[in-house]
């Protein structure tokens, strides 16, 4: 039985454009008689089937792109959005987004509009929660099947090839806990999520390093995993009713947010008695009495650089899958939380 193949195999098998494919198989003038002929003897030998969605999406351009990201109430995901719109404004696209609340199946049933209904040309994509709980990622691999090419950001899975912007997540959680230390904390609690995402996993590994080169033990007491943010402030008020720390790393921003509100209502003096860093660099972290310090990802940068990836990638003939990760550097923003000199 010969296999089922893609316009993706036919390229790639034969070295041309996908474009060049689906031209050929309509018998178009623009493509030569010796290169149509091969790929129609080429599709004809393994019972080629035209697809649904790649139909939809080579018939012509649809100057949409599809960003879909897994929250919007951190401001991290709304800087993304900033530098996605500000490059594909510039290209002449525009930015269809979906928030798929953490969820695997919205997130799958988003992607499957945007593709069969040929409504985007392609996809930038955060993953959610429940889809790497899961470590199912069939859905992005099918709609690069046909040909839609992907971008994955910030939360990514290395068994998926694509183009990927991350963020140097481990780097900016040791450059947070050393600045700690280097401030006189010894005692540096952290406010994480579950190892399956992605960002809490290297971050969390991240302070480990930073406590190990500092000559300070990791005190599993000292770390609260928060599986969903509605329980966020139970898990944080136990940590400060019954621990002794002098800091505190939070993960993403609402974290650290809430850390200081229960600290500050158990009569703590912020950062006099506890010092206080959280991620991504929101209004939320700016605007807190007293401002939060920040390790700040550069979130428009990230939507710039995702968004270029993907144009270029969609604009280009070039049949070679020389997928690129492209890593941000993280920068901490110093401000009153961690002011103890």
């Amino acid at each position: 039985m010969k296999r089922k193949i893609t316009l993706k195999d036919i390229a790639k098998e034969l070295d041309v454009s996908i474009s060049t494919v689906s031209k050929s198989l309509k018998n178009n003038p623009e493509i030569g008689e010796d290169t149509r002929q091969k790929v129609q003897a080429f599709a004809k030998l393994y019972n080629y089937k035209p697809n649904n969605i790649a139909v939809s999406l080579l018939n012509q351009r649809t100057k949409h792109i599809a960003l879909i990201i897994p929250e919007i109430t951190h401001d991290f995901f709304t800087t993304v959005l900033k530098g996605v719109e500000e490059v594909a404004h510039q290209r002449g696209y525009n930015v269809l987004v979906c928030v798929s609340n953490e969820s695997f199946e919205k997130e799958v049933l988003s992607m499957e509009m945007f593709a069969q209904g040929g409504i985007v040309d392609g996809f930038i994509i955060s993953l959610s929660k429940e889809t790497q709980l899961k470590d199912d990622y069939k859905h992005l691999v099918e709609v690069e099947n046909q040909g839609m090419p992907l971008v994955m950001i910030d939360r990514v899975t290395d068994k998926v090839i694509s183009d990927k912007v991350i963020v140097d997540d481990m780097r900016g959680a040791y450059t947070a806990v050393s600045h700690l230390v280097e401030k006189g904390c010894r005692r540096i609690a952290l406010i994480t999520t579950q190892d399956h995402i992605s960002v809490g996993y290297l971050r969390k590994e991240g302070y480990k390093k930073a406590l190990a080169d500092h000559d300070l033990a990791v005190a599993d007491a000292l770390i609260v995993t928060v599986d969903h943010v509605d329980e966020a402030e139970d898990k944080i008020r136990q940590l400060v009713t019954n621990e002794t720390f002098d800091a505190v790393l939070g993960v993403n921003e609402i974290f650290a947010v809430i850390a200081m509100k229960l600290l500050q209502e158990a009569g703590k003096r912020i950062p006099d008695e506890v010092a206080i860093i959280g991620f991504s660099d929101g209004k939320l972290l700016k605007y807190a009495t007293p401002s939060i310090t920040a390790v700040d990802q550069h979130g428009v940068e990230i939507g710039k650089a995702a968004a270029g990836m993907l144009i270029e990638r969609l604009e280009s003939d070039v049949t070679e899958e020389n997928f690129r990760t492209t890593v941000i550097t993280t920068s901490l923003v110093e401000r009153d939380s961690t002011n103890l000199n």
